[in-house]
């Protein structure tokens, strides 16, 4: 093959060995625009598995950066005058000019002809009509990507944070660096890591309010490399800080552009590495993204396919991998660019949020890395959540913080995992049965600290499907207070009742049949805060008017009493997913122009109106939640995550205890675009937590023990639910405590189950320690 390669970068350079490696006979030639002694940038990082793949492509160029590597396992992290370090990280630093160096020698020897200070514009792309390929390496500026963004299908969104990248001969030299520091104009923060004997990369970074405030945009390179020194000069040892940013016009300060492209191939020109999609220098990864996707592209040209196929394959296989990095990337970024949120956290978990930024460092990965040092936080979750309950902290190793007392007015729960309010749609006339009871009763003694039920209708008319259940006569009451009743004699959980109203997604089949799909026949009218159907096939409900709010609200305070007839420990309003009052507060569904249309405040005033009414009727001393939907998945023309934080603080202000975050479902699935995977919820729950100050339950793709841990010790909600898995084993959480070997008073097994869990907790051991020397 001919193949031209605009950019000698990693990725481009690492292409063209790559390919030389499989076929000496490929003719390739690479044109860089700078000398090959200029480069931009400090030091590199990536990891020790990245290392691994180096060598196994090209053992050689390998070999001499392993000659070359800065490694360390620490991270130290410095805020408000303290400095925590956590060890086994495994993290590898190289100068770029000297990867650069080694990755041109080697292109040498192996053939690759090498061009550069030559500037190939895209008027010039006709010389190269005799190559099979282009290979467009040319960076997070692609000049080839940017001529046609609609053909590559590019989206590059430009983020707030400003930064800066700076050298210094301070060595960081035993551990990956960040400082936090509070200056005069805001907080400012460092990555710093070692790449080379005697010099670091020292990276400054600070949201726009901060860089206007000192004024960067107007400093010369040096002036603003000289601030830097001045605001971090306790940590430089007395070292400059130097630039290397000439190329850069104006500001030495620059955006990070997030990109992405959907479209990696258009005719003979294929994208690679950041010019295809970047990763967020806080993790670290883009010069990896770069080495994997030359190795594969190489892989696929020389498989045999045709050119056309192995670029198809090329695209399907790295855009899935570069997808998974971006999204760790997008946690990762975000954690800085919201990083008021965390600044009042107790340094110890500052530090294990930061360090679990991603999603991909969890809490049992950080026990790998270091135990001694979570087992410190899990002490210091502990002690802080019994102190919070009048108890004093278990003596010995720490609980697990999913196993800690977590207490909301008087009910006090022995953990911190609750089954999630899930629809079984097998009511009759609103009537629970011999079903329900089983399966209340199944999940109560299976150790989750807190059992909701389903959502259960106010009124006839108020529900999702015919099998949906009610509390609305005296026969539904009786029949809720036999499974309560089940709950406090058999269990330690404590049971709470989801009371809501279907609205305009009312009077549809069972799950089962068909999600959101209007009955054959037997339907009934339904009610919204305006006529808008919930989707083409649904029936129009009928605009509220004044009776219908009387009424509906009168329904809400009836249930609320019969939910304490019932004895039921607390109760939930569902204000989500778009049944009746969620649809009063987005604006998708909602566009009346009377007082309960129009602005945020007003389509809140009847959820509040009903929310309060409940809460008046509602004992004191028992606590009270509120789901909500705290996005609507599209954008600023419906609810976001920003209106969520002051919809759950409005309902915080009426008497609220606890919000249960969830997501969506306030229009069609395919009217939306939702941004799934695991845990994809939380964001949400962190964001109203530590911004409005406001405990929250963390819910949606939580599936793992690691999961439920990792969010509680991150300070991300207060309360974890756990749906779908909770379905397939009602005994989630027992099973949780013999995974950890926990043995504690959080989770109470059956003492007919007793000898089933100690065998449980040995083969989990067992598996674990084969799955280790495997």
């Amino acid at each position: 093959m001919k193949i031209v390669c605009l950019g000698g970068g990693p990725s481009g350079v690492y292409l063209a060995i790559s390919m030389k490696l499989r076929n000496p006979e490929h003719d390739i030639t690479v044109y860089e625009r700078n000398r090959p002694d200029d480069t931009f940038g400090w030091g590199v990082v990536f990891s020790d598995q990245t290392m691994e793949n180096l060598r196994a492509n090209d053992p050689v160029s390998a070999e001499n950066m392993i000659g070359e590597l800065i490694h360390w396992d620490y991270i130290d992290v410095h805020v408000k005058n303290e400095v925590v370090r956590s060890g086994g990280h495994g993290f590898i630093g190289i100068g770029r000019q000297r990867l650069l160096d080694i990755l041109y020698n080697r292109a040498r020897e192996l053939g690759v002809k090498m061009h550069f200070q030559t500037e190939i514009e895209l008027e010039d792309l006709e010389q190269f009509s005799d190559a099979d390929l282009i290979v467009a390496a040319d960076g997070l500026n692609s000049k080839v990507r940017n001529n046609n963004l609609e053909a590559f299908d590019c989206d590059i969104d430009v983020r707030p944070n400003k930064f800066v990248w700076l050298g210094t001969h301070q060595r960081f030299d035993d551990a990956f660096t960040f400082i936090f520091e509070e200056t005069k104009h805001g907080w400012m923060w460092v990555h710093a890591y070692q790449f080379d004997k005697d010099t670091s990369t020292f990276i400054v970074e600070c949201g726009p309010e901060t860089y206007d405030a000192w004024g960067f945009e107007h400093m010369s390179h040096e002036e603003s490399a000289e601030t830097c020194r001045q605001i971090f000069e306790k940590y430089l040892g007395g070292h400059k800080l130097m630039t290397k940013s000439s190329h850069i016009r104006g500001s030495a300060w620059i955006n990070f552009p997030r990109v992405l492209c959907h479209t990696w191939v258009k005719d003979n020109i294929v994208l690679i590495g950041d010019a295809a999609h970047t990763a967020h220098f806080s993790i670290g990864s883009g010069t990896k993204l770069g080495f994997e996707d030359a190795i594969n592209l190489a892989e696929h040209l020389n498989s045999g396919l045709p050119v056309k196929d192995a670029l198809k394959t090329y695209q399907d296989e790295r855009e899935l991998e570069a997808l998974k990095l971006q999204s760790a990337a997008r946690n990762s970024m975000s954690w800085f660019e919201e990083l008021d949120r965390y600044l009042d956290f107790d340094v110890t978990q500052f530090t294990y949020s930061l360090l679990t930024r991603s999603q991909r460092v969890s809490h049992e990965n950080l026990r790998l890395r270091d135990k001694e040092w979570l087992e410190g936080v899990e002490k210091w979750f502990s002690d802080r959540a019994f102190r919070a309950v009048g108890k004093q902290p278990p003596e010995g190793k720490a609980p697990p913080p999913m196993f800690t007392p977590y207490k909301i007015r008087d009910m006090e729960l022995v953990n911190r995992v609750a089954v999630s309010p899930m629809s079984m749609y097998s009511a009759k006339d609103g009537l629970i049965n011999d079903f329900h009871f089983v399966h209340y009763g199944a999940r109560a003694i299976g150790g989750a600290g807190l059992l909701f039920t389903e959502m259960t209708d106010v009124s006839a008319e108020g529900r999702i499907t015919p099998g949906c259940a009610g509390i609305y006569t005296d026969e539904h009451t009786q029949a809720w207070k036999r499974v309560v009743d089940f709950v406090h004699e058999h269990s330690q959980a404590k049971i709470a009742l989801q009371l809501g109203h279907a609205g305009r997604k009312g009077s549809t089949k069972v799950g089962w049949e068909g999600y959101d799909v209007p009955l054959d026949d037997g339907n009934w009218e339904l009610i919204a805060p305006s006529p808008i159907k919930w989707d083409d096939a649904n029936q129009t409900p009928r605009e509220m008017q004044k009776e219908d709010f009387d009424r509906v609200l009168n329904q809400f305070v009836e249930a609320t009493c019969r939910a304490e007839e019932a004895g039921f420990d607390m109760v939930e309003l569902h204000a989500g997913h778009g049944y009746l009052l969620s649809s009063f507060i987005t604006p998708v569904s909602n566009q009346r122009t009377d007082e309960y249309g129009g602005s945020l405040e007003n389509r809140l005033r009847f959820p509040i109106e009903v929310f309060k009414a409940m809460r008046d009727v509602w004992p004191d001393h028992k606590p009270m939640s509120v789901r909500i939907s705290s996005t609507d998945w599209i954008g600023k023309d419906g609810i976001t995550p920003e209106d969520a934080v002051l919809i759950a603080k409005a309902f915080v202000d009426a008497g609220a205890d606890i919000i249960d975050v969830s997501t969506g479902q306030t229009l069609p699935v395919h009217k939306v675009n939702p941004v799934f995977g695991r845990m994809f919820q939380t964001p949400m729950s962190d964001q109203i937590r530590n911004e409005g100050h406001v405990s929250t339950m963390a819910v949606g793709n939580i599936f793992e023990t690691d999961h439920v841990n990792s969010i509680l010790a991150a300070g991300r909600a207060d309360l974890v639910l756990i749906g779908r898995p909770h379905l397939m084993d009602p005994q989630w959480v027992i099973r949780s405590a013999a995974e950890q070997e926990y043995h504690g008073p959080a989770v109470q097994v059956p003492k007919q189950y007793l000898t089933a869990f100690t065998q449980l907790e040995t083969n989990l051991k067992r598996a674990a320690e084969m799955a280790l020397n495997a």
